[in-house]
Order: structure tokens, then C-alpha cells, then sequence
């Protein structure tokens, strides 16, 4: 389902942007403090940070696709981590 809108992560949790498979997203940290993103194959949460990426303040993506940010995996599904409540700018189809 296609979404634009400004995601709150949960401090200390993984955090899901995409409510369905998606093949590209748009985002932004909006917040003070860098984030973590990470894609998946499916709904579950990562567990770690080995194959995240870190994003820092007004940092993001445009219209990229899940294949060229994580090309060693066939991911369908984005999260992302803080350790305080931050705000992250999410757009996909």
C-alpha cells in the first residue's frame, strides 16, 4: 500500500517504514541523530546492526531501489533503528 508520511521510531527498537512489499522508498531522517536502515525479506525485524546502513541528520534516500541499497539480499521490507525517539520521512508505492 503506497505511503507518504513521517514515521516516529521507537527508542531502542526497530522501527518498520513500509507497511507492505515494496520495491523502492523515499526517506529522510528528520531528526537530530543518526538512524540505522536496514532491509528484510519479510516482516521481521532485524536483530542487529551487521547489515545496516547508518544515516545521519537530513540524510536519506530518493527513490531508490531496495536492489541497488541492499543488493546482497532480496529485500522487500525497510526498518530502521535510534536509540531516542526520532522522526524519519517515508514515501513509497
Amino acid at each position: 500500500m503506497a505511503q507518504n508520511y513521517t514515521a516516529t521510531l521507537t527508542a531502542g527498537a526497530w522501527t518498520q517504514l513500509t507497511d507492505a512489499d515494496v520495491s523502492s522508498i523515499t526517506f529522510q531522517n528528520k531528526s537530530g541523530y543518526h538512524i540505522f536502515v536496514a532491509g528484510t525479506t519479510g516482516a521481521t525485524a532485524p536483530t542487529d546492526f551487521d547489515d545496516a546502513i547508518r544515516y545521519n541528520p537530513g540524510q536519506g534516500e530518493r527513490n531508490a531501489t531496495l536492489s541497488d541499497l541492499f543488493p546482497g539480499i532480496a529485500a522487500v521490507r525497510v526498518y530502521a533503528f535510534c536509540q531516542q525517539a526520532a522522526s524519519v520521512f517515508v514515501s513509497h508505492a
